[in-house]
């Protein structure tokens, strides 16, 4: 019976076996204790608005949405009457519906030209540990870009990245600094 070359010497097999064990340790240390659920985004069939004022897409009707500046395409260029922040509960990464007429005001931008490129910055507050702040963030920025999808923006004009805590929009340990933290930001490029 013939044995195995990795067997023959012991040190060899304690590295590898080291090595093993090494390469193990750190796949674990990249692992993610984060849920990776789908983000709840309410399902909108398109309607057309008449100019009777009639409900929308998602119930509103005209009135609800301000006109939005998309006459002339500038790179880097932001609507000019359209917050360009999203911000969440505690823990979560539902948009909230109160953000609806914001997210329609920026498809809207982005649908008037095809060369517009537009970052979602997902941030979080200063608790929890950077990997899970990360995973948070990249998960808010998810949530606006398929809300944003559903309004009919093209996935190839959105980008959606995580800073985590890293970026902090408001100084300080209370809850009104971490709501502000809370956030996604959109910006075009």
């Amino acid at each position: 019976m013939q044995v195995s070359k990795a067997f023959q010497n012991p040190a060899q097999r304690m590295t590898r076996l080291a090595a093993v064990a090494a390469l193990g340790a750190l796949l674990a240390a990249c692992g993610s204790s984060v849920k990776l659920e789908d983000t709840p985004v309410a399902e909108r069939s398109a309607t057309t608005v008449g100019t009777n004022g009639g409900a929308g897409a998602a119930g509103m009707g005209q009135r609800d949405i301000s006109g939005v500046q998309a006459d002339r395409f500038i790179a880097g260029q932001a609507p000019a009457n359209v917050a360009r922040v999203v911000y969440f509960d505690f823990d979560s990464y539902a948009v909230r519906p109160e953000f609806n007429p914001l997210i329609e005001g920026h498809a809207k931008f982005i649908n008037g030209n095809s060369q517009r490129r537009v970052n979602l910055e997902g941030h979080t507050d200063e608790r929890g540990g950077r990997e899970y702040n990360l995973a948070l963030g990249q998960k808010r920025a998810e949530a606006v870009r398929r809300a944003l999808a559903v309004s009919g923006v093209s996935d190839s004009q959105m980008e959606a990245v995580s800073f985590g805590k890293e970026k902090s929009a408001v100084q300080g340990s209370s809850e009104e600094a971490w709501a502000k933290n809370r956030r996604v930001e959109l910006t075009y490029r």
